[in-house]
């Protein structure tokens, strides 16, 4: 871990398109500034996972590449907590009755895999309903002086 002994206040705020470059840009966005707050590089590639899985599930599943929804994205160091968080206009969907990706029935499944991933690689998951439609998961890393 970098130097972790001042306290740093960055963040940035997107509004994306329901792209896969837009995939791209949060990730590159997100390593960029969890890398200049001091994150080390196994932690960097845990959040630009977490948050590539974030950004696809909310382009392809929430707003099915609709070119008029939009994804919003935020990501910040305050202290020593990195959060990101993402938002898609989609429908919804229950996070709470996911099925198991470790199941045998689902091994081989092409996805389905990604909030188990998020999950493993970040400190904190949530994800909450929006009104009047959408999903907005929030991500939490937190940085130690290693």
């Amino acid at each position: 871990m970098g130097d972790l002994s001042r306290p740093t206040t960055e963040s940035v705020e997107r509004s994306l398109d329901s792209t896969l470059d837009s995939v791209d840009h949060a990730e590159d966005l997100a390593v960029g500034l969890a890398r200049r707050a001091g994150f080390d590089e196994e932690d960097l590639i845990k959040i630009g996972l977490a948050v590539r899985e974030s950004m696809v599930n909310a382009v392809v599943h929430g707003n099915r590449y609709n070119t008029n929804k939009k994804v919003r994205f935020s990501a910040g160091m305050s202290g020593n907590r990195f959060t990101v968080r993402v938002a898609d206009e989609g429908e919804g969907f229950d996070h709470a009755n996911l099925p198991d990706p470790l199941k045998a029935e689902n091994l081989l499944r092409t996805s389905g895999r990604g909030i188990f991933l998020i999950r493993s690689f970040m400190d904190d998951f949530q994800a909450r309903h929006l009104e009047p439609a959408g999903t907005e998961v929030t991500l939490v890393k937190i940085a130690v002086s290693k």
